[in-house]
């Protein structure tokens, strides 16, 4: 996405409003900001002579589909212990995946760490920060409005940002009735929010716009008579605020089964796998897991799992040659599962009390995730075998207590469930 320069806004002919109200817009929404909107937030560079880009392009990358209470003390962490890009550029991996563990998609935080390295070779070749909303495009993980952020708020420049916040509260002003995941709807949204973005003072109308839509223009409940949008706002006036934007309804989320394994040694520690870069908690540490297929349309169900600690159970079997196996299971969980196969050695169900009788549900992006814990305790010369059979393939591993797991690796919020 292109968006347009300061000095190329486009005509109105195309919106749903009179000259009058697009250029009272920006006027009215930093009125109201300079008097109820949030001036604390710890990434914020309205109020400074010298803005700082770093904590801009950190706070937003943090931000992408995370409330701000969610981020604040992720963001405190991050900034204690990487003061700046270089820092975090310098950092290893497992630091920052350790950082940014239970914030989920974590794909940013791979980005993130990938972004820090690029922008360090171009503050060395050139002396600052990218000073383009191209140059910003260019840093892994940077999208058209995380860069127009950046550049708006965190250089002080002309810049635009259309994120979730800013489309909700333009479709309800201006009626938009088109489908948000349209590209020519999305091109209809940039074209407005550029309209409506003054060329001066666009960083704190960004803030404006983020906060509007983060504490009045809400998804279920906005505060339409706290609005300085209100008089003009055509889905109020119609009385149809919430049937804005308009989003093609999502297919419900498939769901997925899981054996959670907890292989212990005989001193109580518990065998962690680090997953590979690519894929699902890409770097972070995990249980090694068995993937469960449906066969009979009953897996998930608490009927089912009930009936799944017990071995008769026949509504489930662990996937070996199916394609799920080929694409889901890490090479590390091959090697455990033919392993433990080989060996005879079946986990058993984690005891559970009768209000615990599901397995553990986590949520991903595109699917439900059911995972349920097993638990086996190897020898010292089976618990040897195993480790020398994944070293051997060079794959990451540890033998943590519950505890020091928690404090010393990166681990998915789904682990520290299954753990809790």
């Amino acid at each position: 996405m292109t968006q347009l320069t300061a000095n190329s806004i486009p005509s109105e002919t195309n919106f749903n409003h009179s000259t009058t109200s697009l250029n009272s817009f920006a006027p009215r929404l930093l009125d109201w900001f300079a008097e109820n909107g949030r001036h604390d937030l710890p990434w914020q560079q309205h109020q400074t002579d010298t803005p700082n880009p770093y904590i801009v392009w950190l706070s937003e990358v943090m931000l992408q589909q995370t409330q701000v209470t969610t981020v604040l003390p992720y963001f405190a962490r991050f900034m204690d212990s990487f003061p700046t890009v270089q820092d975090l550029a310098a950092a290893d991996w497992d630091a920052v995946a350790e950082h940014w563990a239970g914030l989920g998609y974590y794909a940013r935080a791979r980005n993130l760490h990938k972004g820090a390295k690029q922008l360090v070779e171009v503050i060395d070749e050139t002396g600052d920060f990218p000073q383009t909303l191209a140059g910003w495009e260019a840093v892994s993980g940077v999208g058209p409005s995380t860069a127009g952020a950046i550049m708006a708020m965190g250089l002080h420049h002309y810049g635009v940002i259309c994120d979730g916040n800013v489309k909700r509260v333009i479709t309800r002003w201006a009626a938009i009735d088109g489908d948000i995941t349209k590209s020519a709807t999305t091109k209809d949204l940039w074209a407005l929010a550029e309209r409506l973005t003054p060329v001066d003072d666009s960083g704190l109308f960004a803030q404006a716009m983020m906060d509007m839509g983060a504490t009045l223009c809400t998804r279920s409940k906005p505060a339409c008579l706290l609005c300085p949008l209100e008089e003009d706002c055509l889905a109020h006036a119609q009385g149809r605020e919430t049937d804005y934007p308009v989003k093609a309804k999502k297919q419900p989320k498939p769901s997925k089964f899981s054996n959670a394994l907890l292989i212990k040694n005989s001193g109580g520690n518990i065998l962690w796998l680090q997953r590979p870069d690519n894929g699902i908690w890409g770097g972070l540490w995990s249980l090694p897991l068995q993937f469960v297929e449906k066969i009979d349309g009953k897996a998930g169900s608490k009927a089912t799992a009930k009936k799944s600690e017990a071995s008769e159970d026949k509504s489930l079997k662990v996937a070996s040659n199916e394609k799920i196996y080929e694409t889901e299971f890490t090479t590390a969980e091959q090697i455990i599962n033919e392993w433990l196969d080989k060996h005879k050695l079946a986990a058993k169900a984690v005891s559970k009390t009768l209000l615990d009788d599901a397995p553990i549900k986590h949520s991903l992006t595109h699917f439900h995730w059911y995972l349920t814990p097993q638990s086996v305790t190897l020898n010292a010369k089976q618990t040897a075998e195993i480790t020398e059979a994944l070293q051997a393939a060079e794959i990451n591993i540890h033998w943590l207590n519950a505890n020091d797991a928690q404090a010393t690796l990166g681990l998915p919020r789904a682990m520290v469930k299954i753990l809790e």
